[in-house]
């Protein structure tokens, strides 16, 4: 009797339970499973970064110098893989990667491995026709620069991850990388990706793109023809800029260097080009076409040095000295001043590069012969402070407005800084520090009737769309007033015709401008590098209406003279420009001095009887 009962009870707690059971059983299934399921799956989802595809980089005109294209990136998950050497043997001459290499790789512990960046668009397609197991394919971008170096150190370079590394690629960083996007991934604890587990994503936003105000072709004719100079001259380095003298555009900004002996060409990422079959794994992060390649021995400088560089310009400054002391009615481009054949100074002795005995020049004379001593003495009746006002005015000392990475503003010494030879070295340019570029923008300013136009390198936005928006015009002053503006430009007239820059002038056109010849401070000791010297033309064309304005500077070229080094680079560069863009010739048919430095080699000698100048 007793063990019935016990029985009855057992069997009643047995159906309480599983009663119990089927109800949380039904909770669970009908009422929960959504939240559980939840729980479930926030444990094996992960979620990723889609990136954005980059903003394309083109010159004025819509060609492109870099865009952003989507590769495929060889991937392989090892704990799929149970046989890693056939796979590694058949992968090895597709990828152009050591077997062994792949081997390694197929074996590691790991549900994901990257086995080569950003394929050929042939590559993917025979590793998908291989059918490996465990070897897959996801997209990642890749920057294309079609005309290889050209304009490289402006258009800059991006990192590994696409992110802008230098120059206008880091500029507009942010205008360009657009919004990265997300997808869900779900991974089993091995990290293996499950299949069909892609989740909800937020798609990423194209970046915008960016139109330049470099011309493709001026900046070809310009690579080429400093480059080819750089040669003949057995110069380090040197610099072209040419401008558009009313909008300030920058249409082309070459920046050379003499490449290292043994050196062999190079792509934009620092990586070798080379031929035949390609090497994906070390592929990098842009990929560059040789299809403009510079002369051999020449090649692109790590940064733009046209701003970023800067150096005691010599005789080009003399710009500065002669238009304040014209404005202040200190002197007029007829009157005659005694030159003696030195000039005592403190310490120091000024003398010209030519040595001579008292002589009569004009003012006008005084600048097409690059006279040190008759500039000094124009500064000493100009005095200390107009002439630094001037430096102040005409934009040295001051940022340009391009606001490029690692632009340098110069080094302008102010009144507490001069010593009593200052007032000889400055007004002949020396003792301030300036960069190519504000050198250019004080000569086009002589060039656009005495007002001060900023430059700019970007003219507009392209959205993704291919909407396009243009940027704000360059802001601009009067810094010269017109009748001083005339005379001076008259004056730097007469330097291309009569005076040190004839090397500088162009069949068919009359130029304005002038030469420069620099000594080098030595960075260790108090004093000048012997020998060493940057030689420099800066100036514009047609001179009586004016359209383009450029400056070339060589570094520690030979021949010293920037008339025989710089000038023909300008003539060679502005003679295109001008007729490229179609601008009517304006004087009588004149023999040019250049020396046609495109394809040019040889050492340059200067012409017998050439007026020279010095630092």
């Amino acid at each position: 009797m007793l063990l019935g009962r016990r029985s009855r009870a057992m069997r009643l707690v047995f159906i309480v339970v599983f009663v119990a059971l089927a109800v949380r059983l039904v909770a669970v299934q009908e009422f929960s499973h959504q939240r559980y399921a939840a729980l479930s799956a926030s444990e094996l989802t992960q979620t990723v970064s889609v990136p954005a595809v980059r903003g394309g980089i083109y010159d004025r005109n819509g060609e492109v110098l870099a865009e952003s294209v989507t590769r495929q990136t060889v991937v392989a998950d090892p704990l799929l893989i149970t046989h890693p050497e056939p796979i590694a043997a058949a992968l090895s001459p597709v990828l152009g990667v050591p077997a062994d290499k792949l081997r390694a790789e197929l074996t590691e512990r790991s549900g994901f491995v990257y086995l080569a960046h950003r394929v050929p668009d042939a590559v993917a397609a025979k590793v998908t026709s291989l059918r490996l197991v465990g070897i897959n394919l996801v997209p990642e971008p890749q920057r294309v620069v079609p005309d290889g170096q050209l304009a490289e150190p402006v258009v800059g370079s991006v990192r590994y991850d696409g992110g802008g590394a230098s120059g206008l690629e880091y500029q507009y960083q942010s205008l360009l990388a657009g919004t990265s996007g997300t997808k869900n991934l779900m991974q089993a604890p091995d990290g293996a990706t499950l299949p069909g587990s892609v989740g909800a994503a937020v798609a990423a936003v194209p970046g915008s793109g960016v139109e330049l105000t470099i011309d493709e072709s001026v900046q070809y004719i310009a690579e080429q023809a400093l480059g080819a100079e750089i040669l003949a001259s057995h110069a380090q380095g040197g610099t072209a800029v040419v401008m558009d003298v009313k909008t300030g555009d920058v249409l082309a900004m070459a920046d050379l260097q003499a490449a290292p002996t043994g050196s062999g060409s190079k792509a934009g990422n620092g990586t070798p080009v080379t031929g035949g079959p390609p090497v994906a794994a070390s592929s990098g992060p842009t990929l560059v076409s040789s299809a403009v390649t510079l002369p051999t021995g020449v090649e692109e400088a790590p940064s733009n040095t046209a701003v970023t560089q800067v150096y005691e310009p010599g005789s080009v400054f003399k710009l500065v000295t002669f238009s304040a002391a014209l404005a202040a009615g200190i002197i007029n481009p007829n009157q005659v001043l005694e030159v003696p054949a030195a000039l005592p100074m403190g310490k120091y002795t000024f003398h010209d590069a030519e040595q001579h005995g008292t002589e009569r020049l004009t003012a006008t004379g005084i600048l097409a012969q690059s006279s040190n001593i008759g500039t000094i003495e124009v500064a000493q009746g100009l005095g200390e402070s107009r002439l630094l006002a001037q430096i102040g005015n005409l934009g040295f000392g001051r940022p340009t407005g391009l606001n490029f990475p690692g632009e340098s503003q110069g080094l302008v010494p102010g009144p507490a800084a001069w010593t009593g030879t200052s007032i000889g070295s400055t007004p002949i340019g020396q003792d301030d520090a300036v960069t190519a570029q504000q050198i250019l923008d004080a000569y086009n300013s002589v060039a656009n009737g005495g007002v001060y136009v900023a430059p700019r390198l970007v003219r507009a936005s392209v959205s993704p769309s291919g909407g396009v928006s243009a940027a704000q015009p360059s802001t601009t002053r009067r810094v010269i007033d017109p009748t001083t503006n005339s005379e001076l430009a008259s004056m730097l007239e007469a330097v291309v015709a009569t005076g040190t820059g004839t090397s500088a002038a162009i069949d068919g056109y009359t130029v304005a401008g002038k030469t420069g010849t620099a000594q080098i401070p030595d960075p260790n000791h108090l004093g000048y590098i012997p020998g060493a010297y940057v030689g420099s033309f800066a100036g514009f064309a047609p001179a009586e209406h004016p359209v383009l304005s450029a400056i070339v500077v060589l570094d520690h070229p030979t021949p010293i003279y920037g008339g025989a080094v710089a000038a023909p680079v300008f003539s060679t560069i502005m003679a295109y420009a001008l007729h490229h863009y179609g601008i009517p010739t304006t004087a009588a048919a004149t023999t040019s001095a250049s020396n046609t430095a495109i394809g040019g080699t040889g050492t340059i000698t200067v012409p017998a009887g050439a007026v020279t100048e010095g630092p």
